[in-house]
């Protein structure tokens, strides 16, 4: 079993920056694969940014060129650097690890994630 404690969020303006932060209790450079998710009020849980063991990562597509996803981990820490923020980027966002292998460097299946209890980030126009 593997904690993930989220961190960072919070209120922004339209334009502004957040970094949250995602402290694991296990070796992050053992897992599988590691990520950020985010679900808006009456919307679907979605990918945001992934990161795999190799250290590739991937995006969503409206996050691309604004949202960067690292790992430290000598801290065993995620974090999502996220910029430029826009409103539609208002949602709670969750850590998550994966329990498995998964194809592409992300789990697609709940239950195939170990997940945090996730932080709200709300953006004002």
């Amino acid at each position: 079993q593997v904690q993930l404690v989220e961190s960072g969020g919070g209120s922004v303006q339209a334009g502004g920056s957040l970094r949250l932060s995602c402290a694991a209790s296990a070796y992050t450079s053992s897992l599988y694969c590691m990520g950020w998710f985010r679900q808006a009020p009456g919307k679907e849980r979605e990918g945001v940014a992934h990161i795999a063991s190799d250290g590739s990562t991937s995006y969503a597509d409206s996050v691309k060129g604004r949202f960067t996803i690292s790992q430290d981990n000598a801290k065993n820490t995620l974090y999502l650097q996220m910029n430029s923020l826009k409103p539609e980027d208002t949602a709670m966002y969750y850590c998550a690890a994966c329990k498995i292998y998964c194809p592409g460097g992300y789990c697609l299946r709940p239950s195939n994630n170990y997940w945090g209890q996730g932080t709200q980030v709300t953006v004002s126009s």
